[in-house]
């Protein structure tokens, strides 16, 4: 399976049995699956199936599934319905208020024909004589969405596997910076200490116990090493056999901890500049995973 992105669009068209079935199916982001499926109130029956189907092939998205159906020309047309009880109480209701009113009485079939109910086509589909149709069309959209969805999908993976070439670059940039920014935070601690008046010679061992104990405090090896580990497990789902997207989101939100600790922990002009370069990039990988199945 190739990394999908989460917007997409398929259409198809299918006839069987005197009928023709259109379905067009979008998608587009949502965190879970969601999908609404419209097709005519008759054929409400057949709603569970559609959406089982929906679910095999898509894992998160909001979706939504039109279904139309029509008779195909060369088929016998629905009937004309006219419902003769509601056009009498229509009509006993205007002559009414036509007397009250002293309005003139001269309705004709063509303005009860205007009012709702009163005479329309007949809209009941049979789910078994429409079966046939649907279930191919329904798998030709499907088909055409998902391939729309892989063919973005590979656009954004090779987007993001180049986004996070920059950030091992970065981060091994960084790594390269760390033991002159401890060694800087050693010796301005020193510095400090010395400019403070304390009698360094007095307590030599005590003094540089506790000068070890705040330079260790800027030490980002272990932060550097879960940023390399992270940065490897992020390649790894993008070349995973499954969904991508929840397993990428969460590591985007380590690799923000991570760089946030040591721009917290690291007190260098230069790597500070790095961090904030780190974190452009990273924004910008947050914002496609947002897209990833």
């Amino acid at each position: 399976m190739t990394l999908s992105s989460m917007t997409g669009y398929g259409r198809a068209r299918s006839a069987a049995r005197g009928v023709n079935v259109t379905v067009e199916i979008s998608s587009v982001n949502r965190r879970q699956f969601d999908a609404r499926v419209e097709l005519p109130r008759s054929l409400a029956v057949m709603e569970p199936g559609i959406m089982e189907r929906l679910r095999e092939r898509i894992a998160r998205g909001a979706v939504t599934c039109f279904v139309k159906v029509d008779y195909c020309r060369t088929a016998q047309g629905r009937g004309f319905r006219v419902d003769r009880k509601l056009a009498e109480s229509c009509l006993r209701s205007l002559r009414k208020a036509a007397r009250e009113l002293g309005l003139k009485d001269d309705f004709t079939a063509r303005h009860l024909l205007a009012l709702p109910g009163v005479a329309e086509f007949e809209s009941e589909w049979d789910s078994a004589q429409v079966r046939p149709a649907l279930d191919l069309a329904l798998g030709r959209a499907l088909d055409a969405l998902v391939r729309m969805r892989e063919r973005e999908g590979r656009t954004l993976a090779r987007d993001l596997a180049r986004r996070l070439r920059n950030l091992a670059s970065i981060r091994n940039a960084i790594a390269a910076l760390a033991p002159d920014a401890q060694a800087a935070h050693r010796n301005a601690l020193t510095a400090r200490i010395a400019r403070a008046g304390v009698d360094v010679e007095a307590g030599a061992e005590r003094i540089a116990r506790e000068i070890a104990l705040f330079a260790d405090k800027s030490d980002i090896s272990e932060e550097l090493l879960r940023l390399q580990s992270h940065l490897k497990q992020a390649g790894g789902a993008l070349a995973s056999a499954g969904p991508a997207g929840k397993p990428l989101e969460f590591i985007v939100q380590e690799l923000f901890r991570e760089i946030n600790t040591i721009g917290s922990k690291a007190n260098h002009a230069k790597i500070t500049a790095l961090v904030i370069e780190f974190k452009a990039e990273l924004e910008r990988i947050r914002e496609q995973v947002q897209n990833i199945e």
